[in-house]
């Protein structure tokens, strides 16, 4: 977690915050109000709490300014500018700067580049040149920076056309193509960043048009001190080197675990029974299997007790900061701490879920909400409901975790966007691990099984 007062600005006190709200009206409630779509590019709710880009750097201009920030969610991109000259909000977050856009809002300085890419499923043939796609099925958004790409296009290729879509956004023609159902869609080059390391069958073919750059929005025809502010802010934030590590944290690629069987295999074998105890003691103090404990362990961390994710999370079980500080876990590198912490943390989840789920359904969703948060389970067991399928049964939930990521759906629900298919992915990586150490540490016959003890104590 970033906290930019301490850490970028060497060590600016809350008086230097102060001393800048002198420079600025009084704001409403002492208020930051940022406007913003929910997505995985912009500002979600994870599985410890808000996520996204634009959402860390919003936090860290409040801090800077000495406000609390409020986040308020659009439905569409289109309305963002739209609410900004309403005054619903002080900036609106996530935009390229277009000529269309400079009549209607002022931008602040920009903070990332992105360019169109024409996306394509892996296992189809891919187009080499913009003339492959002229007689093509091809579905943008409608008054994207896609769609202005492609009628730059247009003066060179007058037969190249494609098909509005009104009523849908990026990361849903994303979703569309990686089910197969569109076979292409463009779109900017960091929303395809995101939504590959969910759906890896997505491929980019090449880029169309300029570069575009990113940056914050504020109202046009009135005086504007935040606007001022933030160049400010972003000015410190580049020069101290955190905005690239946001960049890279959200943006660069993420190694996935689920890796060769042989090289689990090795590490079976040479590894696990460093921490083979630990699962052990931990299994019998939480009442669950020690397997898979260990199976968790292995696709957070491959039993790395010093690992570190591009999100901050750390250690052999991956935890939080805020899960630790909740678990009153000191030191999260620390195997003993990271192993009981993060039993105990699935344990919770565990009991947290309605009695009537059976096992081992209770576990699979257990895992899933350890992976995207109990919340967005709930809201992948309400769809499942809606749609007339068991929400206690995890067959039926796990087909509808996907929809988190489809705007068509995730509106719907309460608490919104999750990579629901990555969570898909993350349950079953586990569940493989879990069957081949069961395969090869077999539990004594006859034994009491721990898949699954329910009616264990509440941690």
């Amino acid at each position: 977690m970033l906290v930019f007062m301490a850490a970028c600005l060497g060590g600016c006190s809350s008086h230097h915050a102060r001393s800048r709200l002198t420079r600025l009206p009084r704001q409403k409630h002492n208020e930051l109000v940022m406007l913003t779509r929910n997505g995985p590019t912009t500002y979600y709710e994870g599985a410890r709490g808000p996520a996204g880009i634009e959402y860390d750097m919003a936090r860290d201009f409040a801090d800077y300014l000495g406000l609390r920030l409020k986040v308020r969610v659009v439905a569409r991109q289109s309305d963002l500018l739209k609410d900004l000259a309403a005054g619903r909000g002080n900036f609106a977050a996530g935009l390229t700067i277009r000529h269309a856009r400079l009549a209607k809002a002022r931008f602040g300085p920009p903070y990332q580049a992105v360019r169109e890419q024409v996306v394509y499923r892996a296992g189809t043939r891919p187009p080499g040149h913009v003339r492959d796609l002229v007689g093509r099925s091809i579905e943008v958004v409608a008054g994207s920076s896609a769609e202005s790409a492609l009628l730059g296009l247009r003066r060179h290729f007058p037969r190249l056309s494609w098909t509005d879509a009104r009523h849908m956004q990026t990361d849903e023609l994303l979703f569309l193509v990686w089910q197969g159902l569109l076979p292409f869609t463009i779109a900017d080059s960091n929303i395809v960043a995101i939504n590959r390391r969910y759906y890896p069958a997505l491929r980019v073919a090449f880029s169309i048009g300029r570069t575009q750059e990113l940056a914050w929005a504020f109202p046009k025809n009135r005086e504007n001190h935040l606007y001022s502010e933030a160049f400010r802010f972003f000015q410190e934030l580049r020069k101290s080197g955190q905005l690239a590590d946001l960049v890279t944290r959200y943006y660069g690629i993420t190694r996935l675990n689920y890796v060769h069987i042989t090289t689990y295999l090795q590490k079976v074998r040479g590894t696990l029974p460093l921490y083979k105890p630990l699962f052990q003691a931990a299994g019998r103090r939480y009442h669950l299997p020690w397997r898979l404990l260990a199976a968790i362990a292995y696709q957070e961390s491959m039993w790395e007790p010093d690992a570190e994710s591009p999100t901050g999370v750390q250690g052999l079980m991956m935890l939080t900061n805020d899960t630790c500080l909740s678990l009153g876990i000191t030191d999260r590198l620390n195997p003993h701490q990271s192993v009981f912490g993060g039993a105990r943390y699935l344990r919770s989840l565990i009991n947290a879920l309605p009695a009537a789920i059976p096992a081992p359904d209770r576990i699979w969703m257990a895992l899933a909400a350890y992976n995207i948060g109990i919340n967005h389970l709930e809201d992948a067991r309400w769809l499942t409901r809606e749609q007339g399928a068991n929400p206690d049964r995890w067959a039926d939930v796990e087909q509808r975790l996907p929809l988190l990521e489809d705007p068509w759906w995730y509106h719907k629900t309460h608490y919104g966007y999750a990579p629901g298919y990555a969570a898909v992915q993350y349950v079953n990586r586990i569940r493989v691990y879990y069957r081949v150490l069961r395969h090869l540490h077999p539990g004594r016959r006859g034994g009491r099984s721990l898949l699954f003890q329910l009616t264990a104590p509440a941690v």
